[in-house]
């Protein structure tokens, strides 16, 4: 069925049949003439929650809270939808009456998400921004009369970008982000494009694309993903389980953070390790921090160590998780890690596997014995993310952590593919891989670039060793012998010299010249330059050069230069004996400079008459030549 063309009002009228025929949510009908349109329905949202069996005066309590939280002035749009979320995903504290305890009024049922109310109105207007404007969102989702989801429709002609456009100018204070505070979803969609999402606040490039059941195209690609993403059970998970405040950046999963965190949690409810294989760029931190949230939620004794090689790793992984609003522990040693792990506080830590290390073990094979004979208590459930762990699943250290923490799971995480000789030893490990998203796949998604190489040897040579050492002498004539023995250990070779910054950023600098150069658009004009040269499209041209100096001839379609003398500025002279090929094509472009020189050259394989003519004479008639030299 052709669908170019299509109005966009036949594509609402057909993804809210979808909604309301498939899905199952309640029609609440056109609200263009409707007033007090809300992102808090207090009606449905009330008679939910009465439904539920709480009190008049806990749901009137409950609804004030949530309206002071959503539009309070003094926050940006992204605290007040944090702050929603907050008593969305926890409950709102209400209390009553002085001397009673305080109660969790929950404003959704995040156990049985069938038990909720899922409406859909369309062509809602909204009023109230700061700029008096009216908008009308095409499609708004309520689950029990909280606005949670905006759904922007367009034609098959027009581009989805112009829909996730409108839904960013919808967020500004000066038209309706008083609305947003409470929207966890934001979708734009047509008949030829699909479906992307996003966010509150997520910019236009940052917009997803949901990808499941790929071989499926017995229907639009809309209709398709949404009837995935808003499937009650799903878009509940989605709401409890995926959304991320991180840093003042509200985040939703890509889709294969999704299936890689869904299959992780399976192999953590069967106490099960694996690696997590998912590339360079795409997104492992997020997958850990959601992880990591799910498991400490669901299993109340557990404990989740995350554990890396690098410091500055280490660092990284506390600042994520930090950002995110997960309070980590960063532990100073492997002493310290075990001795916390010997408590029940606290229940998330990060470590560096080199702090498993121990000095003076001259038999390692006994050592290990000696721990797994006597491991380290630890209370709880412990489960141990190892980031990057191709490089270091066969090292002593992490036989040293695993004799340590012998009840521990432990899930592998790596952007890197593993190398055949390696993927053996990884799996004896780890166990088998649980998600896998390769390179190949992110650059489809455009989740990375992709890379090309070119591989460039710049050959690195000392050119006098007498005189570097007579410079280091010069330069350390201060220090002691001790002192200048540390700087030749730290400097005395060529993998520091060549790694150091100085080096990289001159390197650098190099490469993005010759980049700039060659992708600056070649100028079709002529510049001057001295003794009758001229720069033409990135060729050297000297003009008019006598019959006498130069004496070719046309071979097989190209200009053969002989040798030739001549007087070069300095008036020296010297012998010109290279031999250089000139395409009578890029002649002819250059001859565009001369009337006369044009006429004998054409633009095409030399042919006919016009062959002849030119062959027959070592110049055209109007007594100069032509010679080529590169820049």
């Amino acid at each position: 069925m052709n669908v170019i063309g299509t109005p966009e009002r036949a594509t609402q009228n057909r993804v809210l049949a979808l909604f309301r025929d498939e899905l199952g949510y309640r029609a609440l009908g056109d609200w263009t003439d409707r007033n007090g349109n809300s992102n808090i329905e207090e009606g449905l949202l009330t008679a939910w929650l009465a439904k539920a069996g709480y009190s008049p005066d806990q749901i009137g309590r409950a609804l004030y809270l949530l309206r002071t939280e959503a539009n309070n002035p003094n926050r940006s749009l992204y605290d007040n939808n944090k702050a929603v979320y907050s008593l969305l995903r926890y409950g709102v504290p209400v209390k009553t009456e002085a001397g009673k305890v305080t109660e969790q009024v929950k404003l959704i049922d995040w156990l049985q998400p069938l038990a909720n109310d899922f409406a859909i109105a369309e062509e809602v207007t909204l009023r109230g921004g700061l700029g008096g404007h009216e908008r009308r969102p095409d499609l708004v989702l309520y689950v029990n009369g909280i606005a949670v989801g905006v759904v922007e429709l367009k034609n098959s002609r027009t581009s989805i970008g112009n829909g996730i456009r409108q839904n960013l100018s919808n967020q500004s204070p000066e038209f309706n982000a008083w609305f947003f505070s409470t929207v966890q979803f934001v979708f734009a969609g047509n008949d030829s494009e699909g479906l992307q999402y996003g966010t509150v606040g997520t910019p236009e490039k940052y917009f997803l694309k949901w990808k499941e059941d790929e071989a499926d195209n017995s229907r639009f690609k809309l209709d398709k993903y949404l009837l995935k993403m808003c499937a009650k059970a799903r878009l509940v998970e989605l709401m409890h389980d995926f959304v991320l405040f991180d840093g003042g950046v509200k985040k939703l999963p890509r889709v294969h953070q999704y299936f890689g965190i869904k299959a992780a949690q399976e192999h953590v409810s069967a106490r099960k390790g694996g690696i997590i294989w998912h590339t360079q760029g795409s997104g492992k931190s997020i997958v850990m921090v959601l992880l990591a949230k799910w498991i400490l939620e669901n299993r109340p004794n557990a404990r989740v160590v995350i554990v890396t090689d690098r410091d500055e790793l280490d660092k990284q992984i506390e600042g994520v998780f930090t950002e995110a609003g997960e309070p980590i522990k960063r532990t100073s040693s492997g002493h310290d890690l075990m001795s916390q792990l010997g408590q029940a506080t606290p229940r998330l830590l990060c470590s560096l596997i080199h702090k498993f290390g121990r000095k003076g073990v001259d038999d390692f094979d006994a050592f290990i014995k000696e721990l797994a004979a006597q491991p380290s208590p630890t209370v709880g459930e412990v489960f141990v993310f190892v980031d990057e762990c191709h490089r270091t699943q066969s090292g002593k250290l992490h036989k040293t952590m695993k004799a340590l923490m012998p009840g521990a799971v432990f899930i592998g995480f790596t952007g890197t593919p593993l190398l055949k000789q390696d993927a053996q030893t990884s799996r004896e490990v780890f166990g088998d891989y649980i998600h896998t998203y390769k390179f190949s796949e992110a650059v489809e998604d455009k989740v990375v670039l992709d890379l090309v190489y070119e591989a460039r040897d710049i050959d690195q040579r000392l050119g006098s060793q007498d005189k570097i050492d007579q410079w280091f002498d010069a330069k350390t004539k201060g220090l002691n012998t001790w002192q200048k023995a540390a700087l030749r250990e730290q400097w005395g070779t060529m993998q520091n010299v060549l790694s150091s910054r100085s080096r990289m950023e001159r390197v650098v600098e190099r490469h993005r010249v010759r980049l700039q150069r060659e992708a600056a658009p070649r100028q079709p004009a002529r510049q001057r330059h001295p003794r009758g040269v001229e720069h033409l499209r990135g060729v050297q041209v000297l003009r008019a050069v006598p019959e006498d100096r130069l004496q070719g001839q046309v071979r097989g379609g190209h200009l053969v230069q002989p040798a030739r003398q001549g007087r070069d500025a300095g008036g020296d002279r010297r012998q010109h004996a290279d031999r250089q090929a000139v395409s009578l094509r890029h002649l002819h472009r250059a001859a565009e400079g001369c009337g006369r020189a044009a006429g004998q050259v054409q633009d095409r394989d030399l042919r006919g008459p016009r062959q002849e003519a030119v062959q027959g004479s070592s110049r055209p008639t109007c007594g100069c030549w032509w010679w080529w030299t590169s820049c």
